[in-house]
């Protein structure tokens, strides 16, 4: 039985705004066991899923088309030509356009990239930001920037961003997004907090963040929650995911 109370479902409000749910993880390129992680996908009932490491090369546009078949979602960008970030939808979203972006490559490092979208839910609009940063201090906080100044030019009043930024709450590049945006977590904690388990220490390493006006109605690690298992959470990649419930005004 759930200890911790249920996210809002997903709705349309009178008003043209949208409550809506995100999800955001690290699929270590589906290398792990895929029934798990369509479960885990599936029972968090989202609307847009936000993933890093999505299959990149042999069959992958066949691989992830797998997985958003098995999840009742659809694609909506990124994969490979995004460099591992993608993003899936439900058919609820109403879109207007994508992009995907590959960032400059730094010798030595691997190529990072950011899948885009603009999307409609009832009256809501909003834009939409995948990322995985570089596992190298300075290249990462400078994709930061680069983060913000692409969901600066997207022409949206709100947007949600996330992903796995490779390192804590207190490293400078997570600072310096939670200094233009709202942490999810942190405004409007629920679940679980950590993201990395699977060695010393616990961090949260991966986070979704909102643009002011967007209202965060509970974020966190979606742990003890109907049809979510620890055992399926194993077994389905080396993160743990991220979900947010988030009320979208109405554009």
């Amino acid at each position: 039985m759930a200890t911790t109370p249920l996210l809002p479902d997903s709705r349309t409000e009178s008003d043209g705004s949208a409550v809506i749910r995100v999800l955001g993880y690290n699929i270590r390129s589906m290398r792990d066991d895929t029934g798990a992680l369509a479960r885990v996908i599936t029972a968090c009932a989202p609307d847009l899923v936000l993933l890093q490491e999505a299959p990149r090369f042999f069959r992958w546009r066949k691989k992830l088309a797998r997985l958003a078949s098995r999840t009742g979602l659809v694609i909506l960008s990124g994969g490979a030509t995004a460099a591992g970030p993608a993003i899936l939808c439900s058919l609820r979203a109403a879109v207007e356009r994508t992009e995907d972006v590959l960032l400059p490559l730094t010798p030595g490092q691997h190529r990072r990239g950011f899948a885009t979208a603009v999307v409609r839910f009832g009256g809501a609009r909003l834009g939409v930001l995948s990322c995985h940063l570089s596992l190298e201090r300075n290249e990462r906080y400078e994709q930061g920037g680069m983060l913000l100044d692409r969901l600066a030019g997207m022409g949206v009043e709100h947007a949600v961003a996330g992903g796995d930024l490779n390192e804590p709450p207190d490293g400078r590049t997570f600072r310096r997004l939670a200094g233009s945006l709202t942490d999810c977590r942190a405004a409007a904690p629920w679940g679980g907090e950590h993201t990395w388990v699977r060695g010393g220490p616990h961090r949260r390493i991966d986070a979704l963040f909102a643009t002011k006006g967007v209202e965060v109605l509970g974020c966190g690690v979606p742990l003890e929650q109907p049809g979510v298992s620890a055992a399926d959470l194993r077994a389905a990649t080396d993160h743990l995911p991220v979900l947010a419930a988030l009320r979208v005004p109405a554009a």
